[in-house]
């Protein structure tokens, strides 16, 4: 094995490792504030439905570039390697919606009451279920379009337009090549757009929030910074990081779009950029998310009505 494959393999085998830790504990942290019947926040339910999409991605990624990294090559037959890249860019695409959600439900929350957002307010609790339940729906659909050109490395050897991966090779036609990148990378353009203006309105509106309490920080009492304050903060942080990494993955990916035999260094380097944000947004939100940075399980019980 030569020296770069082993380090790769050690640097995908690392980050599987991490991310998958990361995720799934704050996934059984959550099922355990499930069933010990804790009133959960709202913004709750979109960070189960994040993590579960990272935890897609670090698997059917990590795990079959790790595999290859070691020297196994075909290990996948051409079932395997469509489901492996079609619950890859279901993952993905759930993240990014989730991460887009999150960000839009967080701005809606802080917004005074003059706000342009108030009127959503009171309905978007209501619909937090719907719209998770219908970024899966959508991502699912949309990327059956994998199906059709992506196959094991043993099939289609004499076609022109085929691009390996290691393990798994991906066939399309020349003429649909744009069509589908531009079918595949529409939804997440228009989640990128959203998160990037509602992350700016976050920003003003905690901005406007200092300097109505700016006399109360001048004096020597001691100012507490709101959960809601810490929260946005958070998932603005969060917004950053996905925007830094899905610009340098769109980078790499306009890149392989355009050469049909990309230098197999830069498909490395693609890999662990792909499953940069994935790692890293657990631990962004364990650290300084008020329903995820402590770990206990102290709470607010669920209260039930009282019979009359």
């Amino acid at each position: 094995m030569a020296s770069m494959d082993l380090a790769m393999a050690v640097v995908y085998f690392s980050q599987t490792l991490i991310g998958t830790l990361g995720n799934f504990s704050l996934l059984c942290h959550y099922t355990c504030l499930h069933f010990t019947q804790c009133q959960l926040r709202s913004t709750d339910l979109i960070l189960k439905h994040l993590f579960v999409a990272n935890s897609l991605v670090i698997l059917f990624r990590g795990v079959p570039d790790t595999m290859a990294a070691f020297g196994l090559k075909d290990f996948l037959n051409d079932l395997g390697c469509k489901l492996v890249f079609y619950f890859h860019r279901v993952g993905r695409g759930v993240s990014i919606g989730s991460t887009c959600l999150l960000s839009v439900f967080q701005v809606i929350t802080i917004s005074p009451r003059s706000s342009r957002w108030t009127e959503f307010k009171l309905t978007a609790n209501k619909y937090i279920s719907i719209f998770s339940i219908l970024c899966w729906i959508l991502h699912m659909l949309l990327n059956t379009i994998i199906l059709q050109y992506i196959t094991d490395r043993w099939r289609h050897k004499n076609i022109t337009y085929r691009k390996e991966f290691g393990y798994c090779s991906r066939v399309y036609q020349h003429s649909w090549k744009v069509l589908h990148a531009a079918l595949l990378s529409l939804p997440d353009a228009l989640c990128v757009g959203l998160m990037l203006w509602t992350s700016s309105s976050s920003v003003s509106i905690l901005h406007r929030h200092k300097l109505r309490m700016w006399h109360i920080h001048k004096t020597n009492m001691p100012s507490r910074v709101s959960p809601e304050t810490q929260a946005t903060k958070t998932i603005i942080l969060l917004v950053s990081t996905f925007i830094y990494f899905y610009t340098l993955s769109s980078i790499f990916q306009a890149f392989f779009t355009l050469y049909n035999n990309p230098n197999r260094f830069l498909v490395n380097v693609a890999s662990v950029v792909t499953g940069g944000y994935p790692t890293v947004s657990p631990f962004l939100l364990m650290n300084h998310y008020p329903s995820v940075s402590c770990l206990s399980l102290d709470c607010t019980r669920k209260t039930k009505p009282v019979m009359s």
